[in-house]
């Protein structure tokens, strides 16, 4: 038996949206097909890959195993939200690019909240902790030194 469609409300990069959705749908499906914020990617389906996380009230979670129900009445913060009101990239995502952190990309949204994360927990790690913090990404291409070395380069940004 199908699960019938209920009402939720989700704060969404800031802006309230209010859904009719199946709850134990995957937050990652609500967020691609009915929000349109496609961003935020689909890897591996089991939360192992790390290419969907997303901030559910500040803490990264992977949003292809995170039923929306979980999200309900909270806040959620994508790739797309955390950019400036005038548009600038947000230090992670401009260290991204000057470090060229990446090759194909598709991990890079993923990486992305979650360094965001780890800087607002820890504005000051050592090379060790950012890479203990992003342990659960993957990434094919095997950029992690630059992953590192453009996390580094955010955090001092974000420090002066």
């Amino acid at each position: 038996m199908a699960e019938t469609a209920r009402p939720i409300v989700i704060r969404v990069n800031g802006t309230e949206r209010s859904l009719m959705v199946e709850r134990s749908r995957s937050l990652l499906s609500v967020l691609r097909t009915e929000l349109s914020l496609t961003g935020t990617k689909y890897g591996c389906g089991s939360g192992e890959c790390g290419a969907c996380t997303v901030l559910l009230e500040g803490q990264p979670v992977r949003a292809c195993t995170t039923p929306v129900s979980h999200a309900d009445g909270r806040s959620v913060t994508t790739i797309e939200g955390l950019q400036g009101k005038d548009g600038s990239l947000h230090p992670v995502q401009q260290a991204f690019l000057d470090v060229q952190a990446f090759q194909c990309g598709y991990c890079t949204p993923g990486m992305i909240m979650e360094a965001v994360a780890l800087l607002r927990k820890n504005p000051n790690p050592t090379a060790l902790a950012i890479r203990e913090g992003m342990a659960g990404h993957l990434c094919r291409c095997g950029t992690y030194g630059r992953i590192v070395r453009a996390i580094q380069a955010a955090a001092a940004k974000m420090r002066r």
